[in-house]
C-alpha cells in the first residue's frame, strides 16, 4: 500500500471522525444544556439535525437508484445489441 493511499485513509477518517463528534454533540448533547449557553452559537438549529440526514439519505438513495437503473437498461441495450448481431 503506497504512502498515498494512507495519507488519504488517514485524512478521511479524519473528517468522519470530526463529523461524527460535531453530529453526536449538536443532536446528542445540546438538548441538555442551557440556551444561554455559547456552545448554541456554534451549530445550526436543531430540526435541522434530522432535516440534514434525511436529506443526504434521500440524495444517497436517489443516486444509488438512478445509477442502477442507468445501468441496468444499458446492458439490455448491450445484450439486445449482441441478439441483433448473432442473428445478421
Amino acid at each position: 500500500m503506497g504512502s498515498a493511499d494512507k495519507a488519504l485513509g488517514s485524512v478521511m477518517l479524519l473528517a468522519a471522525s470530526f463529523v461524527f463528534t460535531y453530529y453526536t454533540t449538536w443532536s446528542l448533547l445540546l438538548p441538555f444544556l442551557d440556551k444561554s449557553n455559547p456552545l448554541h452559537d456554534w451549530f445550526p438549529a436543531r430540526e435541522w439535525a434530522v432535516r440534514l440526514p434525511a436529506f443526504i439519505l434521500v440524495v444517497g438513495l436517489t443516486a444509488i437508484g438512478s445509477f442502477l437503473g442507468s445501468t441496468i437498461i444499458k446492458e439490455k441495450r448491450r445484450k439486445a445489441q449482441q441478439a441483433r448481431l448473432r442473428t445478421a
